[in-house]
């Protein structure tokens, strides 16, 4: 998706550039720091997807788009979260509140993707690589550091209080998370959550027992809410 980003804060815009380089599936196609240079840039090119801040001087984010006679996707960017209702009757994708984490950041832009492609899933976009050679992969914050995940390495992820692990067999990469943004990182039809603290890699499963698999040599546990649904994903109800 061709990318814009309208922010008068320096930052802020470098930071949305750096995320927008980092996800495969977005192209920067221009940056602005003035909201009327981005109106006539908008007017004349195709833009599938833009980044815009709300509150900047002389024109504000919703300003902009009331001008648009057809805008393209939109994604508010502010550090005033009482913009956000309002920012909804402009249709916007999503809101995202400053400073914005990468992890939220992807969750917005699955969003768009969704709704750009009908047929593709949110959980499933990130990680369509655009050139096929390429292996689909995510980052996650860990730390102080964006680290990067390929999805086919994952033997399972596990929650330990507010924190996710995403268990590889060299690694364990541990992320703020809950146990929804984890999921929404990953690609439907390829994992299975079994437990309340427990999402496998279907292709990483050696064995299935009554109340466990196991999974490069650990037994998970399949949790009794969830036993009915992973035997039927199995083909094993």
């Amino acid at each position: 998706m061709k990318c814009v980003v309208i922010d008068d804060e320096p930052f802020a815009l470098d930071l949305i550039k750096d995320y927008i380089l980092r996800t495969p599936f977005l192209e920067l196609t221009a940056e602005f720091n003035n909201p009327f240079k981005a109106l006539d840039f908008i007017n004349r090119e195709e833009v599938d997807l833009l980044f815009l801040d709300i509150n900047m001087p002389e024109l504000s984010g919703m300003q902009l788009i009331k001008t648009l006679h057809n805008p393209p996707l939109v994604i508010f960017t502010t550090a005033y979260s009482e913009f956000a209702v309002e920012s909804y009757n402009y249709s916007a994708v999503d809101y995202l509140l400053k400073p914005i984490p990468y992890e939220r950041f992807l969750k917005a832009v699955n969003k768009a993707a969704a709704i750009r492609q009908p047929g593709v899933t949110k959980a499933a976009q990130p990680a369509r690589p655009e050139n096929p050679d390429e292996r689909a992969c995510f980052f996650i914050k860990s730390g102080h550091q964006q680290v990067k995940i390929f999805i086919d390495e994952i033997l399972y992820i596990e929650a330990a209080g507010n924190y996710m692990s995403f268990v590889t067999a060299e690694k364990k990469i541990m992320s703020l998370l809950s146990m929804k943004e984890a999921m929404d990182l990953l690609p439907e039809g390829r994992f299975v959550r079994i437990h309340k603290s427990f999402v496998v890699a279907i292709d990483k499963i050696g064995a299935i027992d009554r109340h466990d698999v196991t999974v490069a040599e650990k037994k998970i546990p399949i949790g009794v809410t969830y036993r009915e649904h992973f035997f039927r994903v199995m083909g094993m109800s």
